[in-house]
């Protein structure tokens, strides 16, 4: 498999990437573009906080992302001579297509996508119970566009224009069912949606989140190539929910502001495959062998954790619907032009030998731009050997994936 054009990063030729992390915000102080031409009246959505300050500690975004948005708008804020505390209208530009839009994590991710100040037109579809869903969410009063679109015989139209498609469709995992099991269902539905975004929007950044997600990211791949509009660059597999649940946890164990926590996950997307670099952790901080070892447990079992606590009604849809807005809304930062976007997440990658790898990359407007390569190295003794360990399961599924779409026929 080729290698992306996409470069190496190291962290020192990005200063602080605490500087630069994404944090998916609810406020519509995250993401804002300002028309310098016109006069900024007050949106009437969803207010962006009138005391805006970089320095807000109880933001999403956290003190130095703050400032780094601050950065990003300040020049348009003194062109046009505008106080940024007062009276922002943000410019939604984007339109966004989730497919699976009625299921467990279409419904909240939907919602809150449709909070993003970025986004024009919000497309749901899915096979059936979708009018509902968008009717309900369409009654936010927030700037984009809701439509619906329901059957196999609307899914073009879904998909027409559209700059970011999402696909979380597929069955749910229930207790006992590990991610491979999911295999044979959901591995045939991203083939089928796969091959629609190649004939209606073969440009978009395309976001798989139904799982086995180290099979199913494999699976577009191929097909994307079958169709001859295959750009490595714009195809991800939404690891996100790992870098939440690592944060998350992390800053519960060693008592830290969680708005302040950032750990690097890499690998897949599934059990050992899971790995976070908790050596890398931001602020740094140390952990015995023991936490490690529970760490690192706990967030590869994270969905399990959730299966059974819901005991069969159901799996980690809402945090899972969380994560991917997050993903959503840096990519649409990315398209809008904000250089300092940052996540982790799955997609082809000469990092390893293998030719999919889940690390931290750069986004930009024509999708990935770099590698931050620096953090797999000086990892340590756990995690090396963690890393190796890894790889063959990874790979497996890799494989999986790739014969399992060379083998099926591509609707022409």
């Amino acid at each position: 498999m080729a290698a992306t054009s996409a470069t190496s990063l190291s962290i020192g030729a990005t200063a602080s990437l605490n500087t630069k992390l994404n944090l998916f915000s609810q406020s519509k102080s995250n993401s804002l573009r300002i028309n310098s031409q016109e006069k900024l009246q007050s949106f009437c959505g969803l207010k962006a906080d009138s005391s805006l300050r970089c320095d807000s500690e109880s933001s999403f975004l956290g003190k130095q992302s703050s400032a780094a948005l601050w950065r990003h708008l300040a020049p348009s804020v003194q062109r046009a001579n505008l106080n940024l505390c007062k009276n922002l209208q943000p410019q939604a530009s984007y339109k966004v297509a989730v497919l699976g839009a009625a299921g467990g994590i279409g419904q909240p991710l939907a919602l809150l996508i449709k909070m993003s100040p970025l986004v024009a037109t919000l497309n749901l579809y899915d096979i059936a119970n979708v009018k509902g869903v968008a009717a309900d969410i369409s009654h936010c009063n927030t700037p984009s566009k809701v439509q619906d679109f329901t059957g196999p015989s609307e899914l073009a139209n879904a998909l027409k224009g559209v700059d970011v498609v999402v696909i979380p469709a597929g069955v749910p995992r229930k207790p006992g069912m590990t991610r491979d099991d999911l295999f044979n269902i959901n591995a045939g539905i991203v083939k089928s949606l796969v091959e629609a975004v190649a004939d209606n929007c073969p440009d978009a950044f395309i976001h798989i989140i139904s799982n086995p997600v180290n099979s199913t990211v494999p699976i577009a791949a191929e097909v994307l190539k079958q169709k001859g509009v295959y750009d490595p660059k714009k195809l991800f597999g939404v690891t996100t929910l790992d870098v939440v649940r690592a944060n998350t946890f992390v800053a519960e164990k060693k008592n830290l502001k969680l708005i302040d926590v950032d750990v690097p996950v890499v690998g897949g997307h599934a059990g050992i495959t899971i790995l976070p670099l908790l050596s890398k952790t931001r602020p740094s901080v140390s952990f015995t062998d023991e936490q490690i070892q529970e760490l690192t447990i706990r967030i590869q079992n994270g969905g399990t954790e959730v299966v059974e606590a819901k005991a069969g009604a159901g799996s980690a849809t809402l945090s899972m619907a969380y994560a991917a807005a997050r993903f959503v809304e840096s990519s649409l930062r990315a398209l809008d032009g904000d250089s300092d976007v940052y996540e982790c997440t799955f997609v082809q990658s000469d990092l390893t030998e293998l030719p999919f790898f889940a690390s931290r990359v750069k986004l930009g407007r024509k999708g990935v731009e770099a590698f931050v390569s620096s953090e797999l190295l000086g990892l340590s003794e756990y995690e090396q050997k963690a890393l190796e360990a890894l790889k063959p399961e990874l790979k497996a599924s890799i494989e999986k994936g790739i014969a399992f779409a060379q083998k099926q026929v591509v609707t022409a």
